[in-house]
């Protein structure tokens, strides 16, 4: 019986021991803002300027739709007077065409841009999450968390600019 206590009691003691030490030991936290790291890279500013010059014609096209409206309003309004009914009729119909073609121009010039802005920030947030473990193991960090879902954090512990400049390392734009 004597036995059976010493043995709990150093049993008890070993496992508090234990537990101390790996309560003592230290996380290295890390703190990442991946919406800011991803869209500061070279990459997203790159595609951004790319999507710019590559629907810019769409664009153009739009603002001379939306130029071609505004004519046809001021001509319907300076000559409510002076227009026959067939040639009010004429200018009502072309601008209702215009605004239609102006509607589908800019429905379609949206969800392309969009799926394809998708695409790209998809692919640039998963590369980054690549460069951000591999800068933690670099690091010795135990846990990288997201500036986004965190209330408080040290400046220090702050990774975001070098995750950038490491991620625009591994990946050069062209």
């Amino acid at each position: 019986m004597l036995r059976n206590t010493v043995t709990r009691v150093f049993l008890t003691a070993a496992g508090a021991a234990l537990f101390a030490g790996i309560a003592a030991a230290q996380v290295k936290v890390a703190i990442v803002d991946s919406r800011q790291a991803v869209l500061s890279t070279a990459e997203i500013k790159k595609a951004s300027a790319d999507l710019e010059a590559k629907y810019k014609p769409r664009q153009a096209e739009m603002d001379r739709l939306r130029r071609d409206l505004d004519e046809i309003q001021q001509k319907l309004q300076a000559g409510a007077d002076k227009l026959t009914p067939q040639a009010s009729s004429e200018l009502n119909a072309q601008g209702q065409r215009k605004q239609r073609d102006l509607q589908r121009l800019t429905q379609d010039l949206q969800e392309e841009v969009e799926a394809e802005r998708q695409d790209i920030l998809a692919r640039t947030g998963q590369r980054l999450v690549g460069v951000v473990k591999k800068l933690a193991e670099e690091r010795g960090m135990d846990v990288v968390v997201d500036a986004g879902t965190t209330l408080y954090f040290k400046p220090a512990l702050d990774l975001t600019k070098d995750a950038v400049a490491e991620f625009d390392k591994a990946y050069p734009v062209k």
